[in-house]
Order: C-alpha cells, then structure tokens, then sequence
C-alpha cells in the first residue's frame, strides 16, 4: 500500500503532484489504471500499482500508449472507471484511437491524463497536446495547484460519464513533480461487476457495438457535439474557474495550470492586485464564453499567460471576436506578441517583465552589482557535460560500434531512437548516433537507408533501440526492413528495464506493474521468428562483440539484428555490486607519456575515471567505480587491471 491510501476524508497530507492525481483518481473509484513510463508522467500509475491489492485494482504498463488508452476503453465500455496516464508524446502514439474513441464516445468514466514537459526538462520536445482537445472534439481540464490536481481527476471521471466521452487532464512537469499541500476526500468502498452489452442498436452507446463506420459519422459525431455543449454549460458555473482582482480592471489576465501560480506571485511581488484581474481558468476546452464575456467586458487589455504554446491565446482571441459587439474590441499580450518568450517553460521573473512591458511599470529584480557577481560566478563555475553512469553498458557499446564504423573506413552510421542511448549523439557515445526523432524512428529510418542500394548508396547503415522500445515501436519497422529486404543491422542495448524512466517493467521482464509474475517475451526468439539472422553478446566483453559487429557488417544479405545483452548499473539487481575490482598500476600509466593520448580520460571518460592534476595519470574513483571492467580491456598499456570480484 503506499501513501495516497492512508488518509481519510479531511486529513491534510503533502503530496506530489502526479501522488495527487493519484489519489484523485482512488476518491473518484477507478478500477483500471495504464500508460507507458514517461516523465513527467511516471509516478502516477506506479503509486496506483501500490494500491492495485489493496483496492482490487488492475495496473498495467502497456506495450505503448495507443494500447493503454484501448485496454482502458475496454474496461470503460465494461462499466470500470478507466484512467490511462502518458507523457506529452505519448498523445502522439495514441491520436488513431483517440480520434475513434471520441468520436464514438465511451461508458464508465474514462480521464486521460497528458503530463507535459514546458522547457523539455526530460525530453526532447515541447510537445502541447492541447490541440487534440480541440481537434478531436473533448473536454480538456488543467489542475493549477494540488487540491485542485486531485479535486479535478475525481470530477474528470463525472464529467466523462456525464458528457459520454473522453476528458483530458492536462499536467505539467511544475505540476506533477512539486509538491504541495491538500485535504483527502474519502475514498468509496465499491466492487462493481464489469460486463460488455453489445447486443443493442448501432446508435444505443450503453449497450450496442461499440464502432464508427461510414454510414454513422454524421449521427456519431452530432451526438459527440451535443455532448461538448453540455459540458460548456458545465464548465460556466465550474468552481474551477476563479477570479480575483477589481471589478474593472486595468489589465485581465487569463491563465491556467500552472502558470496562474506564477501570475499570483508576480502580482504579489509587484503589488499591482488592485490593478490586476486575474482568470484561472480549469476548463480550457471548449471555452466557458458566457464566463469569459463577463470578464473581458471589464477590462481593455487582455494578457494570456499559458504554459506551451498560444492555444488558450487563440481561442480567447476567437471568441473575442464572436462578442466583439458585446464586449468590444481589445488589445491583447502572449506569446504572439512576444510580450512572453515564443519558446521553453514560463516562471515568475518572466511573467513579471511581461507585466512591466504591458503597464510600464519600473522593476529590478537584484540590484546591478549583485547580478554582476552572479555571472561572473556562474562562468567560473565548471560545466558538467551529458555522459552515461558508470558501468553503463551503453558506453561500452557505442565504443564498439564506433569502433567498427570507424575502420569499416564507408562513413556508416547509426539511426538512433528515444532512451538514454540518445545521449550515443554526443561525446560520450562517440557522436555515433546521427539519427533521433521519435519511439522506433531509428529502425524505421534505417530501413530505409537500407534500400538506397539501389541508387547507389554504400554507407553501412544500423539503428540502436533499447529492449522496452523495442517493443514500443520498433517491431513493426523491424517487420517493415525484413519484409523489403533492407540492408540493415538493428542493435538492440538491452539493459532490463525502461532505464530512463525508473526501470519499470516491459513485456520482455517477467513483472507486471504490481510486480506478478508474468512471462516475459525473448527479443531474440521474436527476431528471429521474423526472419532476421540473430546474435546476441556481452557489450562488457569488447573481444568477443567486437566480432560479432565485423562479422555483421560483412554479411549484407537483409536485416541482421545484435542484441546486446548486460543490465542497467542503476537496476535494482545490480546496484552496489561489483563485477570486478578495478586498480591501476601507476608504473604502467605513462599519462601523457603513453602515446594514447590519455584515452581512458579524455575519450572513453568514464565518470570512474579521473586523471591526478599532478602527474597527470589516471586513477580509479573506487566511490563510483561499478566494476564493469571495460575500462582494462581499452587501457593500451595494460595499466588498467580488472581482479574478480569476491
């Protein structure tokens, strides 16, 4: 059991942000619980799968998001409150059934939680998925504190029921990842029985076949709209759209999430609340227009600060327009006005430049001299570059892929993918990566490279993905390469686990969310299945890898797959034990002497390896030493020695 659950109704607990959405979602009597790990997202179905015995829940890390949000419609259309929880690209991978499922609607309450990465704290975009609220026709909410994250996840699955369709709850990374205070509501003791009626008309959403076909789009989607315009007279009278300031303000903002926090703070820190309406909106789409008419009467100009890019801008914008008679015509500030950077996360000190822009007011956040040090400070201190942990097996491997590339002497190169192998693009992979975009891109795009053959092309082409993408995303690109005969290699790093996000398991582990035995899927029998030649090797032992590369990149009859087997030196199963015990024979270093040109300090760089400032040789951190040993086998002088652990 973990700590969302041992509270009451009226007991004030701290929780996280995504705890909170957890608990929410424990008040509201979900049954099922599925996504795929991302961060910022991860925490909430991990929480939930503490509570999965406790509470006969069902917790599932799906193979990829497009299943979590079709095994949650499943338990919807069975009578379960379902809540499916991704990351902002995550929406990506699930739009084809998104747009079905909305369009058709759903049963039991069905929230689907988008927990975004404003500033690409930890990941490599962007991503707003807002847009898809709009474009798919369903409700969009945004928590813009904690009792609101929980208050908000327990009223999404109402408002699902009520409305007979997917909602939205929209968190991001200052949301789910802080953590404040809020007060437990209680939590219900139901067990109800799941059953699929569909045996009903195609038009009866209680208990006909659940389908869109061509002859029913128009019906389907008039009741998918009647549907949002029941929420909009819900989302009117919502008590999550608050106002605070004068009555005829100088400036309206309109805000959500978390960015009404950062506004808050700014007015306080200004001092301008008896100039400053403030509009926290928590229903963001469809718009509440009756609410925001009322409010933009009041007010000339308009300033919309919004986490991601302007789409609460445009939507006010529009409206505006509509009740231009009514309300008048405004001058408006945001992100397209650049009054806000177009770009990355917003925080107070931006907010309050906005607002100095907009009122011309005169603000000095530090004092001229203090800001001086400051730089001065930040330039001596020392820039601590991307690099993998020590003892990651994703080092050892990219030194040997790079390795072979680099002889092969044919400029190969290698399609990368999503993961902390992302980081092969950048020195401590070797710049071996050149290729990044999305889950599975690698091998798709290899696949393609693989077939330029025809044309000319003569590059050795491989892609990297990790074991939990894999199965992801890269089977079917895999299929794709073996099926047109694509002269390829797929490397496979698989390490044991969904690495970057928390090791969580995959179909390739044999645990499920709540950590029951499952069986686990072999990735090189599946390859094989495929029809692809197959090998799998250590990357800790370079000789016998090292091999196995040559020997593929020679054989250039179709899709050839390495699989790349040692574990994560931060997985559970291996961390604080050692492999080996490092030393370094101090008479055998010649540091610059060497003729290696310091190899194992300047280009393996291992984080276990330092270089004394002295004499310049290199010695072992034995602090944060794992012991993988790989370190001995580059040492050209043989200075690096590797003794078994006991």
């Amino acid at each position: 059991m973990s700590v969302i659950s041992q509270f009451k109704k009226g007991d004030r607990l701290l929780l996280m942000g995504n705890g909170a959405i957890a608990r929410g979602a424990l008040e509201a009597g979900v049954k099922v619980i599925t996504g795929y790990p991302g961060t910022p997202s991860s925490e909430i179905v991990e929480t939930l799968a503490g509570e999965a015995s406790e509470h006969n829940l069902y917790v599932e890390w799906s193979v990829n998001e497009k299943v979590a949000l079709e095994v949650a419609a499943a338990a919807s259309y069975s009578g379960l409150r379902a809540l499916c929880v991704m990351k902002q690209v995550g929406v990506n991978v699930t739009a084809d059934f998104l747009l079905h499922l909305a369009e058709y609607g759903t049963r039991a309450g069905l929230t689907l939680v988008s927990c975004e990465d404003p500033g690409a704290l930890s990941s490599t975009n962007e991503g707003d998925s807002r847009p898809y609220s709009k474009m798919m026709e369903f409700p969009l909410i945004e928590p813009a504190d904690f009792q609101e994250a929980k208050d908000m996840t327990r009223w999404a699955f109402q408002l699902s029921e009520e409305i007979h369709n997917v909602v939205m709850l929209r968190s991001v990374t200052r949301m789910s990842h802080a953590s404040g205070n809020l007060v437990a509501g209680d939590l219900p003791d139901t067990a109800p029985i799941p059953r699929f009626e569909c045996h009903g008309g195609f038009m009866n959403q209680a208990a006909g076949p659940v389908l869109t076909f061509p002859t029913l789009v128009e019906p389907q989607r008039r009741r998918q709209q009647e549907g949002l315009k029941k929420a909009v007279t819900l989302f009117e009278d919502s008590p999550f759209n608050t106002y605070h300031g004068p009555s005829k303000p100088e400036l309206l903002i309109i805000t959500s999430s978390a960015a009404y926090m950062y506004c808050r703070e700014a007015l306080d820190i200004l001092k301008i609340g008896d100039r400053v309406g403030v509009l926290k909106l928590g229903t963001t789409w469809p718009l509440p227009p009756k609410l925001l008419a009322k409010h933009l009467a009041n007010s000339r100009q308009i300033f919309i600060v919004e986490e991601g890019t302007p789409f609460l801008e445009d939507n006010v914008k529009a409206l505006c327009g509509e009740a231009a008679e009514q309300i008048g015509i405004k001058k408006f500030f945001g992100r397209r006005e650049s009054v806000l950077p177009p770009v990355n996360e917003l925080n107070p000190d931006i907010v309050i430049n906005g607002l100095t822009q907009i009122l011309d007011l005169k603000y000095e956040a530090m004092a001229p001299a203090y800001h001086k040090y400051a730089e001065q400070t930040m330039e001596q201190t020392p820039q601590r570059e991307l690099t993998f942990c020590p003892g990651c097996p994703h080092r050892a491997s990219f030194w040997l892929l790079n390795e072979a590339l680099t002889m092969d002497n044919r400029q190969g190169f290698v399609c990368g993918d999503i993961g902390c192998y992302t980081m092969g693009a950048v020195p401590c992979g070797f710049q071996t990566v050149k290729t990044s975009m999305s889950m599975g891109s690698g091998m798709g795009m290899a696949s393609g490279f693989g077939k330029l053959g025809l044309f000319g092309f003569d590059q050795p082409t491989m892609a990297v993905c990790g074991d939990s993408t894999f199965f992801h995303a890269v089977m079917p690109a895999l299929v794709n390469a073996i099926h047109n005969q694509s002269d390829t290699i797929l490397v496979v790093l698989d390490n044991s686990g969904t690495a970057m996000t928390g090791f969580q398991p995959h179909p390739g582990i044999p645990v499920g969310a709540d950590q029951r035995p499952l069986p686990s899927l072999d990735i090189p029998e599946i390859c094989r299945a495929l029809g692809a030649r197959v090998e799998t090797s250590d990357p800790f032992d370079l000789e016998k890898t090292r091999a196995v590369i040559d020997d593929l990149i020679e054989d250039t009859c179709g899709v050839r797959v390495l699989v790349l087997q040692q574990a994560c030196a931060l997985s559970p199963e291996k961390k604080g034990q050692k492999r080996f015990e490092m030393m370094l024979d101090p008479a055998l270093c010649l540091a610059d002497e060497c003729g290696c040109n310091r190899l194992c300090t300047r280009i393996f760089k291992c984080p276990g390896l330092k270089v004394d400032p002295e004499s310049r040789k290199a010695s072992i951190d034995e602090v944060i030493c794992t012991g993988c040993g790989v370190c001995a086998s580059i040492c050209p002088s043989g200075a690096i020695k590797a003794r078994k652990a006991v």
